[in-house]
């Protein structure tokens, strides 16, 4: 008897003849039965030792960063504290400086004041001083000009009319011309 081959039986050496294994029909049960062991075996995995491993990682993370912005903002508020009050000290050190060199500027102002009022008193006595030396070397030298005056005015009138004139009538010749 002949044999019949039919289309399953006859396998070329390829292997491209065969269907594709998850869609054959006859390992469709055994698949999808291994499929939901692996899924089962997989799931209760991660569940029981994977997610809590993750879920404690990600609370302590959270934890840490809340922790974190907590000391963060203590610092932020410690700094700000701190800025303030360096703001403060600074505004009062400038307040101080001012005071300080006000006080400076209005006693040096006043030791000036004393200074050049000693000196203006100092200059003014020594101008009295000079004046009245002034005064007294003028009224010597016009004596000495009104007595020279008198003998040259002499001596011209004797050169010129061979007689001496009166010593009056020079003496008053004299006055009259310094009056003027």
């Amino acid at each position: 008897m002949a044999q019949q081959t039919t289309s399953t039986e006859h396998v070329p050496a390829s292997g491209h003849g065969r269907s594709f294994p998850p869609f054959d029909a006859t390992t469709f049960a055994s698949q999808l039965f291994w499929l939901a062991i692996a899924f089962v075996v997989l799931y209760l995995l991660m569940s029981r030792l994977a997610l809590p491993r993750v879920s404690a990682i990600i609370a302590a993370r959270q934890g840490r960063i809340a922790g974190d912005l907590a000391e963060a903002e203590k610092l932020k508020g410690k700094t700000e504290a701190a800025l303030a009050a360096y703001e403060k000290t600074l505004a009062e050190a400038r307040a101080d400086a001012q005071s300080i060199a006000g006080q400076t500027r209005d006693r040096l102002m006043a030791q000036s004041d004393k200074s050049r009022k000693a000196l203006e008193a100092k200059l003014n006595e020594k101008l009295v001083q000079a004046e009245k030396t002034i005064a007294a070397t003028k009224s010597a030298a016009m004596a000495n000009v009104r007595g020279i005056a008198t003998d040259a005015a002499t001596a011209i009138v004797q050169q010129l009319i061979g007689a001496a004139p009166g010593d009056k009538a020079v003496a008053h010749a004299v006055s009259e011309a310094l009056k003027s």
